[in-house]
């Protein structure tokens, strides 16, 4: 039980967060957006820290399970108990997609990342076109479509904990899991990780599969939770920046990481909003600076810091002095 410590201390902590809210609205959904980029950022993580593999279509993979189930469920009539698992499975086929042709031609992280920014303007003229569909720019109203749950601060905040925390659990099997291994000696090494004989393109794809999914649900629940679905929500700089943000703070390859740093880019998030247009800028320059400066993230250095902090507050022994033995004759 050890081993999930961690995960039930935060879970207890992020339980508890309602009741300091003390049930305002604002605060409350200030609360369960903080844990959607958190599920987003872990699926980040496991994307990009450990598979290397730069994924610029978050904001499109999340988009596509969220409109796939909203429109769905409007067109058709259907559940959205049914829609939202449709959703998340276009989500995982796509991430797969992308990631076996990346392994399958050879992309780099540079052309990965170029490709998938691509798919993620497609995605954004995509929703534009299918007016008939989508409504363009205006967005569609989840609203009333069968999702009662979500249209009510406290149950959409626990239902996105639920979210997160199957978040960690499956984080943390896989890892735990010969996959663990595998990605681990991806990321140090993907070469060397080949040629002891360790499925490249399998790993790389399952580790998309099951981020994309995770990036899926949370982006379907998401576009039932926000009441309306519309191109400005799955925006490139509403979604991948801030996420990317998060987990180079936090620290890649770590499991509390992702968390930690989605709590830190919510604090910086409140304190440049009050320059607008503006915090795009803000964001950009924080970019440059995480990837040139601090790289290992917050987690790395906690763990360090607390190594040493046994050796800096333990006190040196001073040598005793021997005392002179009273049975030896004086002379």
């Amino acid at each position: 039980m050890k081993k999930y410590a961690d995960i039930a201390a935060l879970t207890l902590v992020l339980a508890l967060v309602p009741a300091a809210a003390g049930g305002s609205p604002y605060y409350m959904r200030l609360a369960t957006l903080a844990l959607i980029y958190m599920a987003w950022t872990v699926a980040f993580n496991l994307i990009f820290g450990h598979t290397k593999q730069l994924f610029l279509c978050l904001n499109a993979l999340a988009g596509t399970a969220g409109y796939v189930a909203v429109v769905m469920a409007k067109q058709l009539d259907w559940s959205p108990w049914l829609t939202v698992p449709i959703g998340v499975a276009a989500a995982a086929g796509l991430g797969a997609l992308f990631s076996y042709v990346s392994v399958l031609r050879g992309l780099g992280v540079i052309f990965l990342g170029i490709v998938t920014l691509a798919f993620s303007l497609i995605f954004h003229n995509l929703v534009l076109g299918l007016r008939q569909f989508t409504n363009g720019e205006t967005g569609l109203v989840t609203r009333g479509l069968g999702f009662p749950l979500l249209e009510q601060p406290l149950p959409s905040y626990y239902i996105f904990l639920a979210v997160l925390l199957a978040a960690l659990l499956v984080y943390h099997w896989l890892m735990s899991s010969k996959s663990g291994m595998a990605f681990r000696a991806l990321s140090d090494d993907e070469l060397t990780a080949e040629l002891s004989g360790i499925d490249v393109t399998w790993y790389k794809v399952l580790a998309a599969a099951v981020a994309s999914a995770i990036l899926g649900l949370t982006g379907a629940l998401f576009a039932f939770y926000n009441g309306i679905v519309s191109p400005s929500v799955f925006s490139f700089v509403g979604i991948d920046i801030p996420v990317l943000i998060a987990l180079l703070l936090g620290g890649m390859r770590t499991r509390l990481g992702p968390v930690l740093g989605a709590v830190a880019f919510a604090l910086i998030e409140e304190l440049v909003r009050p320059f607008g247009q503006l915090n795009v800028l803000v964001y950009g320059v924080l970019l440059i600076v995480l990837f040139t400066t601090f790289r290992e993230g917050m987690v790395p250095m906690l763990k360090q810091a607390y190594r040493a902090f046994p050796a800096l507050v333990r006190r040196p022994r001073l040598p005793r002095l021997r005392q002179p033995d009273s049975s030896q004759p004086k002379i």
